[in-house]
């Protein structure tokens, strides 16, 4: 796809940069791509204009006067879901891991090329309004139900809620007290929805469609979070930490020296 076809609806972008000159830059390189770009030119301007407007992703700054984007970052977690694109000028540094702790979907190391951020956009706006891509398997033949039904399959896979196991796309997927659904795009712990981020629950998504299978982090990253090229493994590890934290420790199992695995 084109990266210069710019988005199919408007698109609000807040970019907050407290460099005049980037922040101008990188405005009106978004605009030309057919974004909506509001700009602030520090952390607690930018938490207000958060707060007051409309905005389909977040691309901040790491280091803001005032409040910093690290902090803008978590300020805006308490209450929404919007994809976050954080902007670092040291790509290896202790800020973007403080940036994906604190709840960033991705970063980008600044200088960065506009066409390098353009993609890096599409790819979050995609997952926060992502449907599966998959048809749904057909329907097996009805049998006489004979004993109660199982949440796991005889092969210990989780079970579909109509009754059917395996790797499934579409319809409600148990894993014990979790259920994940697949159509309504949301998750539930012991009958209580789960609050997840869109990479965080494109995450567990892939995840859930290859229950007990060790996925590396190059292919989360290829499927989740749509890089055509070699990507950083640590946005993979800290997501990976996020959800553990929201949906227990213990069900997504790190296989060393190869990648990560749901439980069945």
């Amino acid at each position: 796809m084109d990266v210069r076809s710019g988005p199919q609806t408007r698109v609000t972008v807040l970019l907050v940069e407290d460099d005049e000159v980037i922040r101008k830059t990188v405005g009106m390189a978004l605009e030309r791509y057919g974004y909506e770009v509001s700009t602030a030119g520090d952390g607690l301007t930018g938490l207000e204009l958060f707060r007051e407007g409309r905005h389909d992703l977040l691309l901040l700054d790491v280091m803001l006067p005032g409040l910093d984007g690290i902090g803008l970052c978590r300020r805006v977690r308490e209450t929404s879901l919007i994809p976050i694109l954080m902007m670092s000028a040291r790509g290896d540094s202790l800020d973007v891991v403080s940036g994906l702790e604190a709840g960033a979907d991705d970063y980008v190391v600044k200088p960065v090329d506009t066409g390098v951020l353009v993609a890096r956009i599409r790819s979050l706006l995609r997952r926060a309004t992502f449907a599966p891509d998959r048809e749904p398997a057909a329907e097996p033949a009805s049998e006489p139900a004979s004993e109660p039904a199982s949440e796991h399959g005889p092969d210990g896979a989780p079970q579909h809620a109509s009754g059917r196991t395996g790797d499934l796309v579409f319809g409600d997927l148990v894993f014990g007290d979790l259920t994940i659904d697949t159509q309504g795009l949301e998750a539930r712990l012991a009958g209580e929805p789960v609050a997840l981020a869109p990479t965080e629950l494109r995450l567990l998504l892939e995840f859930a469609a290859h229950p007990g299978i060790v996925l590396d982090r190059q292919t989360l990253l290829r499927n989740v979070w749509d890089y055509g090229w070699d990507g950083d493994s640590r946005v993979v590890d800290l997501c990976v930490q996020r959800l553990r934290k929201k949906i227990g420790s213990d069900r997504i199992e790190t296989v060393r020296g190869f990648g990560y695995k749901l439980r069945r």
